[in-house]
């Protein structure tokens, strides 16, 4: 007796299509599972046999053969299960009258017969969406996130048992579809009204938020880096749909995803800690997860204390954030996975933290300075666009009586500006200002001859590249959009040029 249904597997956040052929013959009871299974899969034989005699159905004593097909293609995790007890339930148990050939099943099975969660529901029911299938059965504690996918059928179980009368056609439900409404958390503390003084820094966040911009601040020990840098969830812009069902991807099957909301609906903040390795920053492992600037996809990554971290760490993120997606390449195998973030970093001006300070000692040495500040290559930080130097609040600044300005405020201005670069860039495949290439520089940054000249004076002066010649005209758009302005006028260009004109190299 053959009987074939169907499962999906994840490659990187693509589907790919398992046929489980399950074929019975008489002879002494054997259980084999072929098709290169990884060993959570051959493990599966022992969880199928269990929770489906604990499910009160007959187990075949045959010789029972797996073949998981394309046979060249590693099956990994245990999300075959369900698939793999249908097709044994549909080949030795009579009424079961369902075709189930458009149908696709995923989920990992208990010794009790229930059905357990796993991860990539997400992308897994996007992939069957996509092959063509228009029923997909999963974990009832994975419906959520399958139910913000339309034009699929979701069935939600939560045992063999509501399998079974699924595939003999009794009752079972499918489903409602959920609309995607955009939620932002308010934080109490993290907001700019708390931040006293720091007018400068406030407005960097602002401009490196509004147009994607990578950010730096550079300052001694309680001028507020980290405060400022915490802030920024608070001023993120709103995410449309297609950007939470791509970051949702990435959370789901990187197994971090809510379950309770289904959906990533806030901009991810992602603070890896300095003793982070390379694999956990940019993925990998024995299952080729994403990294944490993966998890950090259209969001923010924030390094604090920057040179703190690996050399061979931060130099990781060099490629990422030129092409805003990261190849992952082990031995097993190499998959791609957006890698689109926003970095924001801090750091000490020293070791002790003291250098340029007009109340406190610096008490390192020259060559500690230039040791410490050279673990940021000159390469990656040519590739941060706002270079901020933040200065120790002012006393009368910290006891005005003055509320500073709202986080709220400030995110209906990002949000504003969002939307101008939306529309400017709704042709060119691009979101903000940030992504833009050469092409799309000249097209929309056109800069008249006063300009032209402020432009010529600093990149001789600064010593700039012509990466960072484009950086800065990069945040001069943005500068503009704040502005309302549809041309890049000098004053934005010269506020751009202050977020660069200073060298983190110099003694």
């Amino acid at each position: 007796m053959l009987s074939i249904t169907n499962s999906i597997v994840l490659i990187g956040l693509d589907g790919y299509l398992v046929e489980v052929e399950v074929d019975l013959t008489r002879g002494l009871p054997k259980f084999e599972i072929v098709g290169l299974p990884d060993t959570a899969v051959k493990e599966s034989k022992e969880r199928v046999r269990s929770a489906i005699k604990n499910s009160g159905f007959p187990f075949p004593t045959k010789v029972i053969t797996i073949n998981l097909a394309p046979a060249d293609l590693r099956k990994e995790g245990a999300g075959l299960d369900l698939a793999i007890a249908v097709g044994l339930l549909r080949a030795s148990v009579e009424g079961f009258t369902r075709d189930v050939s458009k149908t696709v099943f995923i989920g990992e099975l208990s010794l009790d017969g229930s059905v357990r969660s796993v991860s990539g529901v997400l992308p897994l029911v996007l992939g069957a969406k996509k092959l063509g299938f228009n029923t997909v059965v999963i974990p009832k504690s994975n419906e959520k996130e399958a139910q913000y996918v339309d034009g699929i059928d979701v069935i939600a179980v939560k045992s063999i048992q509501e399998v079974a009368d699924f595939l003999a056609e009794r009752s079972y439900n499918v489903s409602e579809k959920i609309e995607y409404k955009t939620f932002q958390k308010k934080d109490k503390i993290n907001d700019l009204s708390f931040v006293k003084g720091q007018f400068m820094a406030k407005r960097a966040l602002e401009v490196a938020v509004s147009g994607g911009h990578n950010l730096i601040m550079i300052g001694s020990p309680g001028s507020g880096k980290t405060m400022l840098a915490k802030c920024i969830p608070s001023i993120m812009p709103d995410m449309d749909f297609e950007e939470a069902l791509e970051t949702s991807k990435i959370h789901s099957v990187a197994g971090v995803l809510d379950l309770e909301d289904g959906i990533v609906s806030e901009r991810p903040f992602m603070t890896p800690h300095h003793s982070a390795t390379n694999v956990a920053l940019v993925g990998g492992g024995n299952a080729l997860k994403p990294g944490l600037i993966s998890l950090a996809h259209n969001g923010v990554l924030y390094l604090d204390e920057m040179p703190e971290y690996a050399r061979s760490v931060l130099e990781c993120l060099r490629q990422p954030l030129e092409d805003r997606v990261i190849t992952v390449s082990r031995a097993k195998g190499s998959v791609k996975y957006p890698a689109n973030f926003m970095l924001c970093a801090s750091m000490n001006p020293c070791p002790c933290g003291n250098y340029g300070s007009e109340t406190a000692e610096c008490r390192c040495t020259q060559s500690q300075i230039k040791k410490y500040r050279a673990k940021i290559s000159g390469p990656l930080l040519d590739r941060i666009d706002i270079q901020l130097q933040v200065d120790n609040v002012e006393y009368d600044d910290l006891v005005a009586e003055e509320i500073p300005e709202s986080s709220q405020v400030v995110r209906k201005r990002v949000n504003q500006a969002r939307l101008i670069q939306r529309e400017r860039f709704k042709n060119d495949d691009i979101l903000v200002n940030a992504q833009m290439s050469e092409v799309h520089i000249q097209k929309y940054c056109a800069l008249d001859a006063k300009c032209e000249e402020i432009m010529r004076k600093s990149y001789e002066s600064l010593g700039l590249s012509a990466r960072g010649r484009s950086r800065i005209i990069k945040v001069a758009r943005t500068i503009a959009d704040l502005d309302f302005s549809e041309e890049i006028l000098p004053k934005h260009l010269l506020e751009a040029i202050n977020y660069r004109s200073m060298d983190i190299n110099e003694r």
